[in-house]
Formats: structure tokens, sequence, C-alpha cells
């Protein structure tokens, strides 16, 4: 299953990041800081999943999930 990690926090992305790589079931295809560059990512990336916290700066990650589906 491929990851895209989104979270504001460096240390939230590394710990998840980190957490991921123990399993040969999951693959983190890339991170972002905020909802818009998530957004961008998913769609350049395609992963399977969106791991993304709802609340950022710069771009909250509940505006961020309604965006793919207008894509």
């Amino acid at each position: 299953m491929t990851l895209l990690l989104v979270d504001d926090h460096p240390v939230v992305r590394d710990g998840l990041r980190g957490m991921f790589a123990t399993s040969p079931d999951f693959e983190v295809l890339g991170d972002a800081s905020d909802g818009p560059q998530g957004v961008a990512l998913a769609a350049r990336l395609d992963p399977d999943v969106v791991l993304m916290d709802l609340r950022m700066p710069g771009g909250s990650g509940v505006a961020a999930i309604a965006e793919p589906a207008r894509l």
C-alpha cells in the first residue's frame, strides 16, 4: 500500500515514515507540510492512502480533503 504523509510538524512526518518503514506492506511515496502541497503531491504521486493532519497553518487538511474530489 502506498502512502502520502501530510503534516505541518516534521517530527510527526519523520515518525510516521519510520513506523511504516518497518513494514514491507507500506511504501511512503512522499510527504508534505501543508494541505495545498499535499493535494499537489497526491495528484502527482497517486498514493493509495493520504494520511493528513486536519489542522495546519498554510492550508488546513479539512479544506484539502475535498480538493482531490474536484480533480
